[in-house]
């Protein structure tokens, strides 16, 4: 599977990217500089400053988005203001990572400790009344979250197990029965994820230079090589859902190392994506 580097190397640590028409195409993080980076149908890439962190983006479905800041969520209006929503903590060593929203329009984002200590984290959630919850705790690296094309299982990485698992969802008791799904060998380490259509579980591995797909059945039947070692997350877009776009990050490296680090890429991955889940506040 032929990978092409589709921008410059923008970002320091590329995340979360999310395709939405609603908002105009895609969108994605160079999450430790705060900022959100919008890619216009010419082309260019607009870069907007948001806090400290911005941790995970997703549109709301009365227009603008929702968003995973350093300590809590932000809400983004429709005329691109952006109201910080009151800190879920105060303690300055931990920030949100990664996160992604349900079948009933909540959102969630995961935390982690900056030095990475083992269960200081956890997983968060946004009601569309403005009530949060935590939902997981005693994680180390929250990182990718996203659900099956029916909304009945929820794929989840804390990047720390060295796995994916899985659980299943309904809106009364939300994630239950968490369980492993795919362990995911070395090289690298599991970070974000994406789901296809039909079902397949996308996993980007940093430290890894490759995307791996899992069938729904946990098994490995594609790997995507890139040509840097931190790649971060991925998601499907495109008008028909059917390009791969892939974000890196050059966290870590030494100066005039991969150069190519922080770049977007992007491949014809043969399976197309589902639309993105909406925050419904």
């Amino acid at each position: 599977m032929k990978v092409e580097q589709f921008t410059e190397p923008l970002a320091y640590h590329g995340e979360g990217p999310v395709w939405s028409e609603a908002w105009g195409g895609l969108r994605w993080l160079d999450m430790l500089a705060g900022d959100v980076l919008s890619l216009a149908p010419d082309g260019t890439v607009a870069r907007r400053h948001v806090d400290t962190v911005v941790a995970a983006v997703r549109p709301r479905r009365g227009g603008g988005a929702v968003l995973g800041v350093e300590r809590g969520f932000a809400l983004e209006d429709p005329d691109g203001k952006v109201t910080l929503l009151d800190p879920l903590w105060s303690d300055e060593r931990v920030r949100m990572n990664e996160g992604g929203c349900d079948p009933d329009g909540r959102f969630y984002c995961g935390s982690m400790e900056y030095d990475t200590r083992r269960g200081a984290g956890a997983l968060h959630r946004l009601d569309p009344d403005g009530s949060t919850a935590t939902v997981l705790d005693a994680v180390t690296i929250s990182n990718g979250l996203e659900w099956s094309p029916d909304g009945g299982r929820a794929y989840y990485v804390d990047t720390e197990t060295g796995r994916v698992d899985v659980f299943d969802y309904d809106r009364e008791h939300g994630l239950t029965g968490r369980r492993p799904f795919a362990v995911v060998p070395g090289p690298g380490n599991p970070d974000g994820l994406t789901v296809d259509a039909e079902g397949g579980v996308w996993v980007a591995l940093y430290d890894g230079g490759a995307v791996r797909r899992y069938a729904p059945d946990g098994t490995l039947d594609e790997v995507v090589d890139l040509p840097v070692t931190k790649v971060t997350a991925c998601t499907f877009g495109g008008p028909e859902l059917d390009r791969l776009f892939i974000t890196t990050s050059r966290e870590h490296l030494a100066p005039g190392a991969e150069p190519r680090a922080g770049a977007l890429f992007t491949c014809a991955p043969g399976v197309r994506g589902v639309p993105v889940r909406e925050f419904a506040g």
